[in-house]
């Protein structure tokens, strides 16, 4: 049997911990976050997060139908975050691509919470009110169905891959974060143009450029190709109507 699951307005009537906090969905979530970001994923337990907000593990589920419903919310709660406060200029390319980047963002600001989470589709308001819009900017900039449903696609998984990445990267130790970065200099910079020569010829810039995101250069090249798709789908200059009232070319 389903565990029952408490509505809102009851949540708001429950006493104060022993840390004198009044329980509510969001504080769960940010809670969730924090031991997330010191402890990781595996410290991410319902006995652990009651400890943390002062109460009984049994009480994580009077909001949550088990643990995998919590990193759901946790999941569109960064979603959400990205999407705060965001107001679109009327370009799509400038409106999409300023999306990515919060959206980009928002994970690698918690790198445990993306890893655990950025795979995940949740049906979620913050989720689906994202995908409307961002459908919705495509749509509105003339992209058929088709191919903005096509550009979508790309554009939210190009962002979440990397978010993936990105974090993963974030949340390694620091002595093994570093020692990946080194290798850049120390194995990459040093091979000879004899065996090497592609390598050595670009090294300068592999070691500056490699250890930094990728994700603003790839969602140029993202926006760029779906710019030039409409481009090529606009009625090209000079056509003139026909008597069937189709357009037709001088």
């Amino acid at each position: 049997m389903a565990k029952r699951v408490v509505p809102d307005t009851a949540r708001r009537r429950r006493r104060p911990t022993k840390q004198g906090q009044v329980l509510s969905h969001q504080l769960i979530v940010e809670t969730a976050l924090r031991m997330l970001r010191e402890h990781g994923a595996t410290g991410l337990t319902a006995r652990r997060l009651g400890l943390a907000l002062g109460a009984d593990a049994s009480t994580v589920y009077r909001y949550f139908r088990g643990m995998d419903d919590l990193v759901l919310a946790i999941a569109d709660e960064l979603y959400g975050t990205a999407m705060a406060d965001w107001r679109p200029v009327g370009d799509w390319r400038a409106d999409l691509r300023e999306l990515g980047l919060r959206i980009h963002h928002a994970y690698l600001t918690h790198p445990q919470a993306a890893v655990l989470t950025a795979s995940r589709v949740t049906g979620r308001p913050n989720e689906v009110a994202g995908d409307e819009t961002i459908l919705g900017i495509l749509r509105e900039a003339g992209f058929a169905d088709a191919d903005a449903v096509r550009i979508y696609h790309a554009f939210i998984d190009q962002a979440l891959a990397f978010s993936i990445l990105d974090a993963a990267t974030l949340a390694l130790p620091k002595a093994a974060r570093e020692g990946d970065e080194e290798v850049w200099r120390a194995t990459y910079a040093r091979l000879p143009a004899r065996t090497h020569p592609n390598i050595a010829a670009t090294a300068p810039l592999l070691v500056d450029q490699m250890n930094d995101s990728a994700y603003s250069t790839a969602l140029d090249m993202l926006l760029s190709s779906a710019s030039e798709q409409l481009n090529r789908n606009v009625r090209p200059a000079g056509a003139i109507r026909g008597r069937s009232g189709k357009s037709g070319h001088v």
